[in-house]
């Protein structure tokens, strides 16, 4: 077995694609993932917000966490119709696409692809923050600590879904069994002390407040903030095909088991943060702690508990990345499939997966955490509206869907309300999160959003070109079969050129051998050898013999004076194919390619990109 196949795992057959198909249990990892970790961070990117109220703040978590949690159940009804109604998958930019038109559908796509890229970095610099609170020796190596976790979760990724799911399974339940036996024993100790529990180590002293009062402003901001919780919620409806059958049954069940967890462990953090009297620190403490933290501290010290919990906050989170890597490959093929991206993002690899959609992904989330140097608070920012845009016109074209559905809105009243609802509620949430978070960061988004319209529009105007000039209905065009003009050129006499002039003898009698002939020592042209290498052979066959063209170059350029004469040559030949063969040498190793000029690569180039529709380029390769 090659390393290779040790490393992603031996290639599948397309008849194999069943074998890949998942259910509920590793459904949970695969797309609830990044759900399930953002409790770990939503309830204190919101606290975050809170800081300017000093102890105070704390009691304002529960309320806003509330609120949150509102909002997810209304999400959650939302798509669990929209899998329903869209089993083959109905992620946010086909249920856009197909009922609100392509506009809304690409504007679903660009906040979609946007926020699968942040998801995959705030993933990867969450965990890294974990284990930086753990030990803070490891703090300044945070960016490279993030580049390794990553690299990681391509790994794994490129194994395929059902290896995926298989490596996932643990870190996620041993992740939610440690943060539900911690709000359970944490709520069971406030209950037992009457509200007021004594915690075992007790939290970090909170900041002297500077803001008096809860202003409109700061819960608007505490608000966006939390709603980074939300995050991921979309990834279950757009991997409905990952499913075996019944599909929308098990996706419905996995998406209802991690919106339940979710909600759980929510609260419970929100609730025992109140009670433990626990704020979040300032991001650039010197001893920084992450809630989490400090929250597993108060509860049960410093002991094995502790580090189990850590670790499996820091594996989870950092694993949490593999939604985005689950759902951005699916995303980019939907909309490559409509002409919006190159089309190799339609192309299976070698695990069944869409293994471009994985490198792409890769490649954006690298620059993402080297841009914000792998700081989650810096790229909390930048997130969630990438998120609420896809699920308010998600939930708008849910709403044209039903509408549309036999029966009408007599039938499918009460989906349509749903949806509906949801819709404006996600909507005024984008609007509240896009005002909050303006000035903070969102505006790159903001931005971002249009410019990938724009690139998407660009990419469908060019397929749109390529397929009205390849469009050709009309019978085989026999007219003007005469053979080309071969163009060859030589540098010099040996087993390569002399593998071309074979080549072009069979595909035309008029044949051009151009040399170049320059001042340098050594280069003593071709006139010495061709009547004895080459013209004596062909009289002896009676073959058409080839006409050697010498170019002199003063200068000791190769390619210009090449260029020119082939161009000259085709225009001096109106209707005329000019064909040139291009001798090469294929080395055995890619590093031996160093070790040779890339002067007919240069040239392949520049004919292409010079030459038109008569000019045909023809590689006659010699292997080394």
């Amino acid at each position: 077995m090659s390393f290779v196949d040790s490393l992603l795992g031996r290639p599948l057959a397309t008849s194999e694609e069943r074998a890949e198909h998942i259910g509920v249990a590793a459904g949970i990892p695969i797309f609830g993932l990044d759900a399930l970790t953002s409790a770990a961070y939503g309830p204190e990117a919101a606290m975050t917000l809170l800081i300017p109220l000093g102890l105070a703040g704390v009691h304002y978590i529960v309320p806003i966490i509330t609120a949150i949690l509102i909002l997810l159940g209304i999400v959650f009804f939302s798509y669990r119709q929209t899998i329903a109604a869209y089993p083959s998958g109905g992620g946010s930019y086909t249920v856009a696409s197909e009922n609100l038109g392509d506009g809304p559908g690409l504007l679903a796509a660009a906040a979609l692809m946007i926020d699968y890229i942040l998801t995959a970095a705030v993933g990867v610099s969450a965990g890294v923050e974990a284990l930086t609170s753990a030990d803070s020796k490891l703090l300044p190596h945070t960016l490279l600590l993030c580049l390794i976790v990553l690299t990681v979760i391509v790994i794994v990724n490129l194994r395929g879904v059902k290896d995926t799911g298989a490596a996932f399974i643990a870190p996620t339940f041993l992740f939610v069994g440690t943060l539900l036996t911690l709000v359970g024993v944490g709520v069971f100790h406030v209950i037992t002390s009457g509200g007021h529990p004594v915690p075992v180590l007790a939290p970090p002293p909170a900041l002297p407040a500077t803001v008096k009062f809860l202003g409109i402003w700061l819960l608007m901001k505490a608000f966006s903030s939390g709603c980074a919780a939300m995050t991921g919620v979309e990834a279950v409806s757009n991997g409905v095909m990952a499913f075996g059958e019944p599909r929308s049954k098990k996706a419905q069940a996995t998406l209802t088991v991690i919106i339940g967890i979710l909600a759980v462990l929510l609260f419970g953090i929100a609730y025992l943060s109140r009670a433990y009297h626990i704020t979040a620190m300032e991001p650039d403490a010197s001893h920084y702690q992450s809630v989490l933290s400090i929250l597993t501290s108060a509860v049960f010290g410093r002991g094995w508990f502790y580090y189990v919990t850590m670790a499996s906050v820091f594996t989870a989170l950092a694993l949490s990345a593999n939604t985005a890597f689950a759902d951005f490959p699916r995303l980019a093929r939907a909309i490559a499939a409509h002409d919006y991206l190159p089309h190799v993002f339609l192309l299976r690899g070698r695990r069944l997966l869409f293994s471009h959609g994985v490198y792409a992904l890769t490649g954006f989330t690298t620059v993402i955490l080297i841009l914000f140097d792998g700081q989650t608070d810096r790229l909390i920012p930048l997130y969630a509206i990438g998120a609420f845009l896809a699920f308010t016109l998600s939930q708008a074209g849910m709403v044209v869907h039903w509408k549309n559905a036999e029966g009408g809105y007599k039938k499918h009243w009460w989906h349509m309300f749903v949806n509906g609802f949801g819709a404006l509620a996600t909507g005024l949430t984008t609007i509240v999160v896009l005002i909050a978070k303006f000035v903070a960061g969102a505006w790159v988004t903001a931005l971002l959003v249009p410019v990938l319209i724009l690139i998407m529009l660009g990419v469908k105007r060019h397929y749109t070109r390529v397929k009205r000039e390849m469009k050709d209905m009309t019978p085989l065009n026999l007219v003007n079969l005469e053979p080309p003009i071969v163009v060859i050129p030589m540098a010099r006499w040996d087993r390569i050129t002399e593998k071309a002039m074979r080549f072009g003898l069979l595909l035309s009698k008029e044949i051009k051998v151009v040399h170049i002939h320059s001042d340098n020592e050594g280069d003593e042209g071709l006139e010495g050898i061709w009547d004895d290498k080459v013209l004596t052979p062909i009289r002896q066959e009676g073959l058409q013999e080839p006409e050697l063209v010498t170019i002199p170059s003063n200068f000791r350029f190769v390619i210009t004076p090449l260029m020119d004469y082939i161009l000259e040559l085709e225009d001096r030949n109106p209707g005329r194919k000019v064909a040139v063969l291009l001798p090469e040498m294929v080395v055995r190793h890619w590093w031996e390619n160093a070790l040779h000029g890339q002067r007919v690569q240069l040239l392949k180039l520049l004919l292409l990109l010079k030459g038109n529709q008569r000019i045909v380029v023809v590689n006659i390769p010699w292997y080394l």
